[in-house]
């Protein structure tokens, strides 16, 4: 970004604002002068960020340490002349790269779909002229003309205004347009405080004006927030850090098992060669080759169900990202509640009307009584006021949609659906005159030719309104205002807004004439309250992620009286909410903070009038405290913090492009129910990765095992190197998948989050992969033993009862790694449908490589006879009755005992 052409423009007079951007606001720029100013300072657009090429997208999923080991592994069986070996573990690459590929290009080009937006138009003077142009032909020095319904394209210092109002939600998270000045603002004034400003990408709802550019693409405010998103750096995913975790020591492990074996088998007198490839069939035993493929497939899967739930997600490890997932940061505004005003509220002389929404339906109740609102005459003429002074559009509902400030849409909807629509109003009462919105007065009134007089409708602030009535509209009809019920009403408005509500006070009067004084000789009908609502969906979310263990932190540009209000209707803390404002964190430093204050801050549970830097620094906070962070956003203001978490989740319909670039996660239907739904999904495939981990790593150590066992005893080798990659790659690979496939524990999501510094194999798992594995060994060798010396078979059918023995029981392992604490009958393994189509599938598969004349040549299988194969399936039993018996003698919680002693 360039430095400004204008040092803090908000603070500025309209004439110092000229004099240095070279500009006559009546005339605007010259044609030429724009032109030279493009060159100059370039188009005003947004950097975006870079389209992921196919490329990238393709050398993504050849990172990881397993990966490079098993391309290590491929490489050594070329040297060796081992190329039937080597293809096979190229293939293994190949495909799993294909799968992780095709499922991340399709979600990267699902985003690039969602990010197409039309080309903007804007009206300026130049050369005395007004002319509709591209946004991105602005440049500073422009003048930009203004209207309700306009969305700003470059950052405005405001020339001229007339009732002008802007939403600047996407910016701020202030849900209530701000009233805009062209008087200078203060210049230590907060963004959401800068009158004299009109920000590129907010919306303006009211009134008009004309603005000059003093900035354009990345100089603007919102271009500094999208540099700061994508200047933010997002961490590695935690199940990616794992998986190299994993990487590395299986490195380790293999390296020492082969370097062992080829030292003691020279000692022994072996040849170096034979010893040599040995040590690479060790290697290729050691390495769970269908890991990386499970593991993409099982995220892929589960990528597709959260799909089908309306969850985009970008990148495959950012699923499981979401079952880790400790604490959610969340914005308010659009997320937490609905982005639109709704009238809660109305508070009468001597009554309160509570205002219940039910879909299209408004109900309205008087000390728990329902009333009908036509009938009583103090709340019917409050809705008609509140209809008649007004300038919104509610639009048809299909091309036209609402439009105007989002307090009078609230109005005039609520009038329409409490049976006083407008255009039923003015047919009664025809508008003749209106006086506009005054930032001075802070009131607005209509005056509408009735009957028999001239009625006047007047809406404003409570405390300009409530100082210019006479009289207040009662049950028993009009009775005069003196100081003391002045004073009363303040006292009831200054109570709601304390609740976080949003106040105008309603009034009218009769006259003789439309050019009565329309601001003298009022009586006040009441107050009506607006409040931005909470998301119908919201509160059963919030609760579903506190049974989960999960805290839902709300983050708000709004004041901290509204934000508690809001975080109490949605369910958030327990009991008293801890509220920290923005002030109190201008000049947090998340690495030089002290234990007292992170520990106040950890346990906050709504943050008020936060920054987006700030938002940037809270995400820091919690991650640096151990926690796997979600932050959950839709505006501008929300994406350096959506980058920086683990998990960045924006809103698809309402979120900002600048947010969905920053996301890792898009939520299409922009429900926050949505991530409780991914967020079980996370925890179901965390789960399932460890039993299909669990379960591949006790296959391979068994194979180790066998082998090295063998070589050391001066035995023949009871595997040949093909034979160990055809059981990893065939019948290790589909039970695991299926494994993966599980639909998990119906009560994963009232369990608490796992740890996030927990391995995907923990001390409890390491010791069943080792009793697993050892049982498999002592299975395979005692066949192998037995088919030597008590069946008298050669070494070659001797070597097919290993085989045997060991595929088939890595087969019927696949029920040792169900939950202890589940049946030996009735399990989550027994009960899933793949696990069983798996079996069935290698056992076919297993048929074909041995009678199938070919095959069972490549791989070294001659035929073992009915009593070599009859030994061979009686032998593959005892691994899984032993499986089963430890699961029973440790217990029906022994794995999730360390689960939870490590999480607390």
């Amino acid at each position: 970004m360039s430095k400004p052409l204008v040092e803090n423009p908000h603070a500025q007079s309209v004439e110092e604002i000229g004099a240095r951007l070279e500009v006559d606001t009546a005339q605007g720029l010259h044609q030429s002068h724009a032109r030279a100013r493009l060159d100059a300072h370039g188009p005003n657009r947004l950097r975006q960020q870079k389209k992921k090429s196919t490329l990238s997208i393709l050398l993504h999923q050849f990172k990881g340490m397993i990966v490079w080991l098993l391309a290590a592994a491929a490489l050594m069986s070329f040297v060796l002349g081992d190329f039937a070996e080597g293809i096979a573990i190229v293939v293994v690459l190949l495909i799993n790269g294909a799968i992780g590929f095709f499922t991340e290009l399709r979600a990267a080009r699902a985003m690039e779909a969602l990010m197409q937006i039309a080309q903007v138009q804007t009206r300026v003077r130049r050369g005395g002229d007004v002319r509709k142009i591209n946004a991105h032909e602005l440049v500073p020095g422009d003048v930009v003309i203004l209207e309700a319904g306009d969305m700003v394209t470059a950052d405005l210092r405001l020339t001229e205004v007339a009732s002008l109002m802007a939403d600047e939600s996407v910016l701020t998270g202030e849900s209530v347009p701000v009233m805009k000045s062209r008087n200078p603002s203060e210049l230590d004034a907060a963004l959401g405080d800068r009158a004299s400003m009109a920000f590129k990408g907010t919306a303006i709802t009211l009134g008009t004006g004309e603005g000059v550019v003093v900035a354009t693409g990345m100089d603007t405010e919102i271009g500094q927030i999208s540099d700061l998103a994508q200047s933010a750096q997002s961490d590695t995913a935690p199940l990616e850090r794992r998986l190299d975790k994993l990487g590395h020591r299986l490195v380790w492990l293999t390296m020492s098992l082969a370097v062992l074996t080829i030292v003691v088998g020279i000692l022994r007198g072996y040849d170096v060669t034979e010893m040599v490839q040995t040590g690479v069939a060790l290697a290729v035993a050691a390495i769970p080759e269908g890991l990386p493929v499970v593991a993409t497939l099982s995220l892929a899967h589960g990528m597709w169900r959260m799909s089908q739930r309306n969850a985009l997600i970008r990148q495959l490890s950012s699923v499981e990202t979401l079952g880790a997932t400790t604490v959610i940061l969340t914005d308010k505004t659009g997320t937490l509640t609905e982005n639109r005003m709704s009238a809660a509220r109305f508070l009468l002389a001597d009554a309160e009307v509570r205002v219940e929404s039910d879909g299209d339906v408004r109900r309205f109740f008087i000390a728990g009584d329902t009333i009908d609102p036509v009938s009583d005459d103090r709340l019917a003429w409050a809705i008609r006021i509140g209809a008649l002074c007004n300038n919104a559009d509610l639009g048809d509902g299909a091309k036209h949609h609402p439009s105007g400030d989002p307090m009078e849409i609230a109005l005039l909807s609520l009038a329409q659906k409490a049976g006083l629509g407008r255009d039923g109003l003015l047919a009664a009462n025809e508008k003749v005159h209106q006086h506009a919105f005054d930032p001075d007065t802070k009131m607005m009134a209509t005056v509408h030719r009735a009957a028999n007089a001239y009625l006047v409708a007047v809406k404003g602030a409570p405390e300009a309104v409530i100082d210019v009535c006479k009289q207040v509209q009662t049950a028993d009809g009009a009775r005069a205002m003196d100081d003391h019920a002045r004073q009363d009403w303040k006292d009831r408005s200054a109570a709601a807004a304390g609740e976080g509500l949003r106040l105008l006070a309603l009034a009218m009067k009769h006259a003789d004439s439309e050019d009565a004084p329309h601001y003298e000789g009022l009586t006040l009908v009441g107050l009506v309250c607006l409040v931005d609502p909470v998301r119908a969906d919201v509160p059963d979310a919030i609760a579903a992620s506190r049974a989960a263990g999960v805290r839902v932190i709300m983050l708000t540009g709004d004041h901290a009286s509204t934000a508690e209000t809001i975080a109490r209707e949605a369910g958030l803390g327990h009991g008293d909410l801890t509220v920290v404002e923005g002030r109190e964190l201008a000049d947090l430093d998340v690495d030089q903070i002290s234990d007292q204050d992170r520990a106040r801050l950890l346990s906050a549970d709504v943050f008020a009038r936060v920054a987006p830097d700030t938002k940037l620094k809270l995400v820091s906070l919690f991650q640096n405290a151990g926690h796997i962070v979600a932050m959950t956003g839709d505006g501008v203001n929300d994406a350096p913090a959506l980058k920086k978490a683990d998990i960045g989740i924006a809103m698809g319909q309402r979120g900002t492009q600048v947010a969905q670039e920053a996301a890792h996660m898009v939520l299409q239907d922009d429900a926050f129910a949505t991530i409780i739904a991914a967020m079980r999904q996370g925890r179901v495939i965390f789960d399932n990765i460890r039993k299909f981990v669990v379960y591949l790593m006790s296959c391979n150590v068994s194979e180790v095992l066998v082998v090295g066992i063998a070589v050391s005893a001066g035995l023949p080798a009871p595997l040949l190197p093909l034979q160990i990659l055809f059981l990893n790659l065939v019948t290790d690979v589909f039970p695991a998948f299926a494994l993966g496939l599980g639909r998990g524990d119906e009560t994963i999501m009232q369990k608490p989050p796992r740890d996030p510094a927990q391995e995907i194999v923990d001390r409890p798992r390491w010791m069943l992969i080792a009793i697993l594995g050892a049982a498999i060994t002592v299975a395979t060798l005692g066949a192998f033993v037995l088919a030597l010396f008590w069946l008298h078979l050669a070494s070659g059918p001797a070597i097919t009862v290993a085989f045997l023995t060991l595929a088939l029981a890595q087969l019927w392992n696949v029920f040792n790694v169900r939950d202890p604490d589940a049946g030996i009958l009735r399990n989550e393994v027994t009960g899933n449908l793949y696990v069983w189509g798996a079996i069935f599938l290698c056992l076919a598969l297993i048929g074909i490589a041995l009678w199938t004349p070919w095959l069972s040549v490549l791989l070294g299988l001659p035929d073992p006879g009915w009593n070599g194969l009859a030994l061979a399936a009686c032998a593959s039993l005892v691994p899984l009755a032993l499986g089963q018996c430890w699961h029973v003698i440790r217990g029906p919680d022994w794995l999730n005992r360390h689960d939870r002693a490590s999480g607390e």
